[in-house]
């Protein structure tokens, strides 16, 4: 039996290898797009401290999309040491993750916890865009990072917040 016309899916390949699948009436269903990163903490000045990053008046967290056949928290940790330059990664909080809603361009982002003993940030100049992804770093509280981080992380602050508090 022949599937109706109004009924047809035709699907291709866009961006990043991403498949992308397009109705008979030509719009376009976004994939999602993982992204991957770590909320890097440390215990400094008599409490956790979280590092967050600012690329133009945007603060995050070190984070980046998976590669092709990359493992997520392969992906996290490539990506916080390509951003940062921390490679000392304690994961005393597990490997569990908390995931943002789709922002821009349907993009879901994924962070893991993990302890570092890095103070001292680097900022590498990205090959690919010839200069630092980001412009600024800061090791902060978690009621300051809630002062910075735009409402899509609020879950993620609240999340990361309980695993530290745990900690203590």
């Amino acid at each position: 039996m022949a599937i109706p016309a109004a009924c047809a899916v035709r699907r291709g390949y866009g961006l990043n290898n991403r498949q992308v699948i397009l109705d008979t009436g030509n719009k376009v269903i976004k994939p999602k797009v993982l992204s991957c990163g770590i909320v890097p903490v440390r215990f400094a000045w008599g409490s956790w401290r979280l590092l967050v990053l600012r690329a133009y008046k945007h603060w995050d967290f070190p984070k980046g999309i998976v590669e092709l056949n990359e493992d997520p928290l392969d992906a996290a940790k490539r990506e916080t040491a390509e951003e940062t330059g921390i490679i000392d990664l304690e994961f005393v909080f597990g490997e569990d993750y908390k995931e943002t809603v789709p922002y821009a361009g349907n993009k879901v982002a994924r962070y893991y916890v993990a302890e570092t003993r890095t103070e001292d940030i680097t900022l590498p100049v990205s090959e690919e865009l010839g200069r630092p992804e980001h412009d600024e770093w800061r090791w902060v509280t978690c009621d300051e990072a809630e002062d910075l981080l735009p409402p899509r992380l609020t879950h993620v602050l609240e999340w990361v917040r309980k695993q530290i508090d745990n900690d203590t």
